[in-house]
């Protein structure tokens, strides 16, 4: 498998980080209906964003169908993101399915308002649905830069693996954004998971999961958030609801916590190292 480009889409460096993200209830396999859904949603608080992010397969919902409405890499769903990034200025994140000569991918899209994009494809694909059955596993992690900012994308499942996860020494990432459908049935999981990766890593974490029903009855509690460095929920969206909130993280807070309690001097040598 060829390994993503790693696009440095740095424009400058910012210390207010601006971040909405959308807990959205998606309309189960009907992308016309969800590209709808999304704009509408973003549309009045777009502007004051740096970054919008959506949940996983936002496109589609987590389906069984999954690799049949695979898209071509460069399909519908990216020149949606092109146009949203583009209209608004932000950089749009969110995960849809592809299909390459390389397999099927869940692949997590980062996409700026110049058109350029990477990618990360999911590592960690869910072994207890038809997920692993039919796509295939990433095996490359990925870091990007937006307006000075150190990014960190995963995808749901992959919450439960720190080491794939691990921030290093010295730190090579400032936020980790995850976009998920995470079931309510696992909702505490989800909510403890991603405070922990947060301390674990002295980084901000921004989980964004979706809510509803889905088309096989699966319901889905939403618990989208914004964590900081020390675990505390910044913002976050109400249980249930398909609403989109805002979170604003700040570089100077983040540095003097840091330089304070500098944990990760003493990470362990056999922690994984970043690609």
């Amino acid at each position: 498998m060829t390994k993503p480009v790693i696009v440095d889409i740095s424009i400058m460096v910012k210390n207010e980080l601006k971040i909405a993200y959308y807990q959205q209830p998606i309309a189960w396999e009907d992308p016309a209906a969800n590209y709808e859904m999304v704009e509408r949603a973003f549309e009045p608080v777009a502007a004051e964003a740096d970054i919008l992010i959506v949940p996983e397969t936002f496109t589609t919902g987590f389906s069984d169908n999954m690799a049949a409405m695979a898209e071509a890499p460069e399909g519908e769903t990216l020149q949606y993101a092109r146009r949203l990034a583009r209209q608004f200025d932000v950089l749009f994140v969110g995960t849809w399915v592809v299909k390459t000569e390389q397999g099927v991918f869940n692949r997590l899209h980062w996409v700026q308002p110049d058109g350029h994009y990477g990618f990360y494809d999911k590592a960690h694909t869910f072994r207890m649905s038809s997920e692993a059955s039919q796509l295939q596993r990433g095996t490359q992690r990925a870091l990007f830069q937006w307006r000075g900012w150190r990014i960190k994308p995963a995808v749901c499942y992959d919450l439960r693996f720190p080491a794939w996860l691990r921030n290093t020494n010295p730190l090579s990432y400032d936020l980790m954004i995850f976009c998920a459908n995470w079931p309510g049935s696992r909702w505490e999981a989800w909510e403890t998971l991603l405070k922990a990766r947060a301390i674990e890593n002295e980084s901000y974490v921004v989980g964004v999961n979706r809510c509803g029903t889905d088309g096989v009855g699966i319901p889905y509690k939403g618990g989208s958030m914004a964590v900081d460095f020390k675990g505390t929920a910044l913002s976050r969206c109400l249980p249930e609801k398909g609403e989109v909130q805002l979170a604003t993280l700040y570089r100077d807070e983040l540095e003097r916590f840091r330089e304070k309690w500098s944990f990760y001097i003493d990470f362990d040598k056999f922690d994984i190292k970043q690609d």
